[in-house]
This record gives structure tokens, C-alpha cells and sequence, in this order.
């Protein structure tokens, strides 16, 4: 489905209505680099400006990660508007990725998942960031709340900020990502 869909990658949120073969009128957003702050705004635009029925709503991850309570507010609104979430047997979706795969309904993984504790340059903790721009940081209850397993927020917690681990298919299936 990703090579079939005509996407380019000079955004870090794209959102296009495509027609394809088999599966007819399909919604994909690919999210590619780093997510920053306004990147919610994008998707949101993106997603309002195609308006109408789709057979199939997807996100095509390939990020490097970026800022944990923005893809956590995108992530709950790709859950809200039924998307489903692919990273791509060329793609990576590492550090604060996780959240939005996490909330795809349906979630595919061919290529590469990264975890790492989320880092900020000030070097405050990923909570002491949240509170100082008032946003809801809990990975724990944000992962129940996408139906995946709540341990994964302790096992990003463990992998220092400069590290990644890259998740085997065991882990993928254990933490209900694939």
C-alpha cells in the first residue's frame, strides 16, 4: 500500500486522498522526521481540509521522533479519526514515534521500532516538561488508552535518552504494536 500511494517526503506531515486499486477511496498521512511543536495544527489541517468516506484511513510513520506530548496529542487524534498505522519496510519510527503508532487501530510494523526515554534540551524530565506547558504527560495511561501494554512506558524509561533499543518481533507482539 505505501508505494502505491503518491507521497513525498518534503513535509514532516503530509495528508492526501488518494484513489487506490483495490481498496478505493483511501486517507493517508505520512508523518517523516522529527515531530515538532505545530505538528498537531498540520495534521489536524490536513486531516479537515479531506473531508468525506474513506474505505481506509492510514498513517505511514518514518520519524525520527522529536517531542513526546505532541505526538501524544497527534496520536489521540489519529485514534479519534480511525486511522490505521504502518511503519513501512523502509521506515523507522523511534523515541516519541512509538506514541503514534501506538495509536493506530489496526498497527503494522515492517520496518524498524526504536525506543529510548524522551530527551529535552534543557535537560528536564519528559514530566517536569509537560507541567511547565501544561500538557497531560502519562505514557502509562496514554498506552492503556490505545490498548497497548502499559509496560512499554517502563521499558522506554529504562533506555537512556542518547541510546535506542530497536524492538524484536517477540517484543512487538508482547506490547500489542504489530
Amino acid at each position: 500500500l505505501a508505494a502505491t500511494l503518491p507521497l513525498t517526503a518534503l513535509a514532516k506531515v503530509e495528508v492526501e486522498a488518494a484513489q487506490h486499486k483495490t481498496l478505493g477511496a483511501v486517507l493517508a498521512v505520512k508523518i517523516s522526521e522529527d515531530i515538532a511543536p505545530g505538528d498537531y495544527e498540520a495534521l489536524l489541517k490536513g486531516i479537515r481540509a479531506n473531508p468525506g468516506t474513506f474505505t481506509r484511513k492510514i498513517v505511514l510513520l518514518d520519524s525520527i521522533g522529536g517531542s513526546a506530548p505532541e505526538a501524544i496529542r497527534m496520536g489521540r487524534l489519529l485514534r479519534e479519526t480511525g486511522f490505521d498505522a504502518l511503519v513501512p519496510s523502509t521506515g523507522v519510527c523511534q523515541g516519541s514515534c512509538v506514541y503514534l503508532l501506538a495509536a493506530g487501530q489496526k498497527r503494522t510494523v515492517k520496518g524498524h521500532v526504536g525506543l529510548h526515554r524522551p530527551y529535552f534540551p534543557s535537560g528536564d524530565s519528559a514530566q517536569a516538561h509537560a507541567q511547565q506547558r501544561n500538557t497531560r504527560y502519562d505514557p502509562a495511561a496514554y498506552f492503556r488508552e490505545m490498548n497497548v501494554a502499559s509496560q512499554l512506558a517502563s521499558e522506554m524509561q529504562r533506555i537512556e535518552p542518547h541510546r535506542m533499543r530497536v524492538l524484536s518481533a517477540q517484543e512487538l507482539a508482547r506490547f500489542k504494536l504489530n
